[in-house]
């Protein structure tokens, strides 16, 4: 039979304590305490964006599909009366950046302003598959809602082959329909 040494346990007792229970009790004074930065004009935590961007692009790559649809005018049309109605509001239109926009945390991104070093309009430079996935699915805790229950599958796709055709020249009822006023 093996005795257990009263020092032993007593050192893997403490270790155990120091290293799991008062981390976690740490943690739950401070989420109860703490000035945690849950306010939308909070600065952000450290590496925060880098984070939850690094899990939501691994997710994505895992559950991404491919269009069903070519793009055509028709497409283009009826992509630019859905973003129209359902995502203008925090998105924005060609040349007109929601002023909703700016009182959110985080900002939605304007989908017709350039970014990045190559000059991407909005999220042209992402698969229309990976838009696909953030409109259907959302994303937690940026206010970007699930549409899946609200848009068909061909209304998601043809959302995602307008954004992603965003950085191109597109006919003048896709800019007259994006610029009308909401419905």
């Amino acid at each position: 039979m093996i005795s257990i040494n009263g020092g032993i346990f007593r050192k893997v007792f403490a270790g155990v304590l120091v290293g799991i229970v008062v981390p976690a009790v740490l943690v739950f004074v401070c989420l109860k305490a703490g000035p945690l930065p849950v306010a939308v004009t909070d600065r952000p935590f450290p590496f925060e964006k880098q984070l939850v961007q690094i899990a939501l692009r691994s997710r994505i790559g895992r559950e991404t599909k491919t269009p069903p649809m070519s793009v055509d005018d028709h497409v283009l049309e009826s992509g630019a009366q859905v973003y129209r109605a359902q995502c203008s509001i925090c998105h924005g239109t060609p040349g007109h950046n929601s002023a909703f926009a700016k009182q959110m945390f985080p900002a939605p991104p304007q989908l017709w302003s350039k970014h990045g070093p190559h000059g991407a309009v909005g999220v042209s430079d992402d698969e229309p598959g990976f838009s696909y996935w953030i409109i259907a699915n959302g994303i937690r805790l940026t206010g970007m809602p699930s549409f899946k229950h609200s848009l068909s599958d061909t209304e998601m796709w043809q959302l995602s082959l307008l954004l992603k055709n965003a950085n191109k020249e597109m006919p003048a009822t896709v800019i007259q329909t994006l610029n009308s006023p909401t419905p």
